[in-house]
């Protein structure tokens, strides 16, 4: 290398080392970094509603354990925005599949945030092994004529779900005489809600009950999501129509008989095996024995919705 090539090439260096000295040297101080820190990013008290009810039942905010609960689910859900964003993006998808079920049923649209509270309107499975959007127990369902088996699981059937979800609801609004213990009950089971009435000696009322600590926050988580869901830029989420998630229509397929392999019944209808799950996830495997000849409806979604990559 020539001397001046090494001059020159100590110049480059230097010239980079300055770069860098500066870049440390620029770096803002401890107290500005605060100062920065408190002015780009705020964490704000949220006032809590004037008035608030589910299902057209008062929410008694003027008690002051009322409004401590309710501040608290309200900042819970509010602050984990990622998971707040999903539940906009799914609740565009699946509330105008739920309402008119809820409707059909004969259940207030309010229970629809139950469904969310439950499962975050997702297909899915507790640790306790309830199921589906609705997370029924394997007992219940069965109890309300669910089918349940390795190869059927109706849980995951939003329609029969809802139905089943309505029926108990309803069962549970008529014994203790409002949809707010039904819907605690729907947390507790019915018999988890008779014993602490009675042995508390209370009326059935909710929000006079002691109860366990995911029952006791249960109506209010519901209670915020509606207030959340309803109310998207006053809890700062915002989205395009573009950014949420919608439903892809769907044709019925009656099948009264057995299905040897659903990987070819799916090709046959030009749609994957993966398809063929994701909108029918009350098929849990491969083929479908159906000894018994009943009817069962697989829905194939419309054309041209998927691109399978032929």
């Amino acid at each position: 290398m020539s001397v001046l090539s090494k001059i020159g090439l100590a110049t480059v260096l230097i010239g980079v080392g300055s770069l860098c000295i500066n870049a440390v040297q620029e770096a803002p101080s401890d107290e500005t970094m605060e100062k920065k820190i408190i002015n780009d990013y705020n964490v704000y008290a949220l006032p809590l509603p004037e008035a608030m009810d589910f299902a057209g039942e008062p929410v008694p905010l003027d008690n002051p354990d009322i409004r401590e609960r309710m501040d608290r689910e309200l900042l819970v859900n509010t602050y984990w925005q990622s998971n707040g964003l999903l539940i906009f993006k799914r609740a565009h998808k699946y509330f105008p599949i739920i309402e008119p079920l809820l409707e059909k049923y004969g259940l207030p649209d309010d229970f629809k945030y139950l469904a969310v509270a439950e499962s975050g309107l997702q297909n899915n499975r507790s640790p306790a092994g309830a199921a589906g959007f609705w997370h029924f127990l394997k007992g219940t369902g069965r109890e309300y004529g669910l089918e349940i088996n390795d190869y059927v699981d109706e849980r995951y059937n939003l329609e029969m779900a809802t139905r089943v979800a309505a029926e108990y609801l309803k069962s549970s609004k008529e014994r203790f005489g409002s949809w707010t213990m039904a819907a605690a009950a729907y947390n507790a089971g019915n018999g988890g809600i008779s014993k602490q009435v009675k042995r508390q000696k209370s009326d059935n009322n909710y929000y006079n009950l002691l109860l366990n600590d995911e029952t006791s926050r249960y109506i209010f988580r519901i209670l915020a999501f509606k207030e959340i869901l309803s109310n998207p830029k006053k809890y700062g989420f915002n989205f395009r129509s573009k950014d949420l998630y919608k439903n892809i229509p769907t044709y019925k397929v009656k099948v009264d008989t057995a299905v040897t392999d659903f990987a070819d019944f799916a090709k046959h209808f030009g749609i994957s095996y993966k398809v063929l799950k994701i909108h029918n996830p009350w098929l849990r495997d491969t083929y479908l024995k159906n000894t018994s000849g009943k009817e069962y409806f697989i829905e194939i979604p419309e054309k041209g919705y998927y691109n399978l990559g032929q």
